[in-house]
């Protein structure tokens, strides 16, 4: 089939279906249960082994949750997030090893034990990368934070760990495919010595319904810019700013910062974030909403898997001012203007150039009609 309907004449698919923690939350645990609703849609037979179950998924799909045994929900914080995650992996294994399905999906973090499961039993077992290669991100992140002089936040999740990078490196070697969401993912792999055949590119996607596409630029109107998501070095707010304060349009637009920003590192920040064309507004209760009001979202991370903000805001109208390490699904000149990460001079231009040329703000827009709801080109690839 090519039309992405099963033919229910010959057996549906059995895949396992593994996330270690709250399927159905903001951001990943989002992603995940789009890609297991689209699998249901699909005619996939689902079990998915999660931690705990936030949101009603469809009823062809059969859900098991690790970590709410008899309906009581173990506390993550009291047990570990290791051993918590480490329980639901032994679990899932044993549903690998008693049960019969055609693959598995993991989610990374409490896969390990599952992926060898798959594995000795000669199952395509595929691991999710939802960012760079952990080493590569550890690197980026300690370098960056050396240059600017301040500390890695202890509770920051790409805070070099040895013991968890062991973790996340045996799950790479465990695992017979990983599915990469951006073209940059898949590049951190490659640099690391991993075969082109297991690789697999896919994509994610927004809900359209959540962000719906925003009006054209208002004639006149200066040019107005978001940075959305958490402040940290990171995800390059440093650079956004530094870029935004020497363009001409510091002068008469506006540069909104939506999310929290780590204490140390707004304190370096603090000269830009004073300036009177930013203005911080901490956590946005509508994303959405903010992403409609703008014209370009800014997001010139050193280090993404491939960041759902970008799907977001191009669905919402913004033009996308991002890195080449942000995993945007984007061409540049299309639909976007991208920078080398790093490259201030070059997003500083990028800016100056979208102020001074509306007819390019329309150009550039994104649309949902560019975009995927979910993970569709790998489930219509499982579903022929």
């Amino acid at each position: 089939m090519t039309d992405g309907r099963r033919d229910h004449s010959t057996p549906a698919h059995r895949v396992l279906f593994s996330f270690s923690t709250r399927l159905g939350t903001p951001g990943i645990g989002t992603t995940a249960w789009n890609q297991v609703a689209a699998l249901a849609e699909q005619g996939v037979q689902v079990t998915v082994a999660c931690g705990s179950l936030e949101r009603p998924l469809p009823l062809s799909v059969r859900v098991i949750e690790t970590l709410r045994p008899a309906g009581i929900k173990l506390p993550y914080r009291a047990l570990g997030f290791d051993r918590t995650v480490d329980l639901h992996d032994r679990r899932t294994a044993r549903l690998v090893r008693r049960e019969t399905y055609d693959l598995v999906h993991c989610w990374p973090a409490g896969a390990l034990a599952t992926l060898r499961a798959a594995a000795a039993l000669g199952l395509p077992a595929l691991l999710e990368r939802p960012n760079a290669h952990t080493r590569f991100a550890y690197e980026v992140v300690a370098e960056e934070h050396r240059r600017l002089g301040i500390p890695v936040d202890p509770d920051a999740t790409h805070r070099y760990d040895a013991g968890r990078l062991a973790r996340v490196e045996a799950e790479y070697a465990a695992a017979s495919h990983l599915l990469c969401p951006s073209d940059f993912v898949a590049g951190t792999f490659l640099d690391a010595g991993f075969a082109p055949e297991r690789l697999l590119r896919h994509r994610y996607g927004h809900d359209p319904e959540r962000f719906p596409p925003g009006e054209p630029p208002v004639d006149g109107r200066p040019l107005r810019v978001a940075f959305v998501g958490t402040g940290e070095p990171r995800k390059g707010l440093h650079f956004a700013l530094e870029a935004w304060l020497g363009s001409a349009a510091s002068a008469t637009g506006r540069f909104l910062v939506c999310g929290g920003i780590e204490p140390a590192y707004r304190e370096y920040l603090a000269d830009a974030l004073a300036h009177p064309s930013v203005e911080v507004l901490g956590q946005v209760p509508d994303p959405s909403a903010t992403m409609r009001s703008v014209d370009a979202l800014v997001l010139p991370s050193l280090e993404e898997g491939s960041a759902l903000v970008t799907y977001e805001a191009r669905a919402s109208g913004c033009v996308l001012l991002v890195s080449d390490r942000a995993g945007a699904p984007c061409v540049h000149g299309q639909d976007a203007l991208v920078h080398r990460a790093g490259d201030v001079a070059g997003l500083s231009a990028h800016i100056t150039r979208l102020d001074a040329d509306r007819d390019l703000r329309i150009a550039q827009r994104g649309g949902s009609d560019r975009s995927y709801r979910g993970d569709q080109r790998r489930v219509q690839a499982f579903s022929q």
